[in-house]
């Protein structure tokens, strides 16, 4: 499907020099001379590498087409990661590289959603939130309980985020998978 140039938004993934581009960042700029044009930052989604481009409104982009599956973690082999779909019962592996940094929320039997291209898996979209267990925490200093200050916690997938002092070891709390901060304590 062909786009205008300057329609494009972030999250678009469109077709560009020969691979498939995801756009992360988008500033329409208007210079005192010539015309306006929409600056994109875009990300490679085989390779990672990063590319700044221009689009004019007159420039024509073609955006992909995504098709995204419903799917259930199972396990991790290697830097391999298995999904089972929910229809089919069929079995996918996706490598470390393609899941990124988000690797760390995968939980077994957690529900993601995977987009494809053309019957190649391109990433993982996982849900809003998490619930994890707080595995280390610094004692709250008595008198220091007023104060709106976080102390740092590991949780159980070793990422770290700032807590609220009421918070614990042993604990179970909600984080934010996209902002990878500290949303709740779990219920």
């Amino acid at each position: 499907m062909k786009i205008d140039g300057n329609s494009i938004r972030p999250g678009n993934v469109i077709e560009h020099k020969g691979g498939l581009w995801r756009a992360v960042k988008t500033q329409h700029t208007q210079p005192g001379k010539g015309g306006a044009y929409l600056q994109v930052e875009l990300k490679n989604l085989r390779d990672g590498s990063k590319l700044n481009e221009r689009f004019r409104s007159s420039e024509k982009v073609e955006r992909a087409r995504l098709e995204q599956k419903d799917y259930q973690y199972l396990y991790q082999e290697g830097d391999m990661y298995n999904f089972m779909d929910q229809d089919t019962y069929e079995q996918i592996s996706i490598s470390e590289e393609d899941i990124g940094e988000d690797a760390v929320f995968l939980q077994d039997g957690m529900q993601v959603q995977i987009e494809f291209h053309e019957e190649t898996p391109l990433g993982v979209s996982l849900p809003e939130k998490v619930t994890l267990e707080v595995t280390e925490t610094e004692p709250v200093v008595k008198g220091q309980t007023a104060s709106s200050s976080y102390k740092p916690a590991l949780l159980e997938n070793g990422l770290r985020v700032g807590v609220p002092p009421f918070v614990n070891a042993g604990d179970r709390i909600v984080v934010s998978t996209s902002e990878r901060e500290y949303v709740s304590r779990a219920d």
